[in-house]
């Protein structure tokens, strides 16, 4: 069994890349996985002051949920990131969270895999290619770890727009393919 964190980065109600999260996580627990969902809505996230002192204190000096967030990654097996795709990059949140995250850099960490979801109005299959492009710069400092999976859903705009979409089954089976 691992320990699977699923990141969900969309700060709207009933969102694509939400619903393609809560369908990755399913799948993961079916396959008998302990799976906890993340969720930024409601969450405090500042950015990142570049101030450095996160690499010799193992953690951020701002006051907000950063920490709380990282304390959950660095003891999971499996980090799972869905994101809508804003002008063909990742969403703003996510970017800050990865961001602020430095303080993880300088610390032992237990995710070796790490997945990218991704939903958006756009359907070429290039659309993803900068979010995954971002996220891979910061699998890249963790040598341990590496882009185990991606799933991109085009052609979603409106809230829910994704229901009844094979990309859904798609996360499903994502999910409960981890090993």
């Amino acid at each position: 069994m691992k320990k699977v964190i699923v990141i969900s980065t969309s700060l709207r109600p009933g969102s694509n890349s939400d619903m393609l999260a809560d369908q990755f996580a399913e799948g993961a627990k079916a396959a008998g996985h302990d799976v906890e969902k993340i969720s930024l809505v409601g969450k405090s996230l500042q950015f990142c002051k570049g101030c450095l002192a996160c690499q010799k204190l193992g953690r951020c000096v701002i006051n907000d949920d950063v920490n709380d967030i990282m304390a959950q990654v660095l003891k999971a097996d499996v980090v799972v990131w869905a994101t809508p795709i804003y002008y063909y990059e990742m969403s703003g949140q996510m970017k800050t969270l990865i961001d602020r995250m430095n303080a993880m850099y300088p610390l032992d960490y237990q995710f070796r895999d790490v997945y990218l979801l991704t939903t958006a109005a756009e359907d070429e299959e290039h659309v993803p290619q900068r979010a995954m492009a971002g996220l891979t710069g910061w699998i890249d400092c963790y040598p341990k770890s590496r882009l185990a999976g991606t799933l991109f859903c085009g052609g979603v705009n409106d809230a829910r727009d994704i229901e009844g979409n094979a990309k859904l089954q798609a996360a499903y089976d994502l999910g409960n393919s981890i090993a």
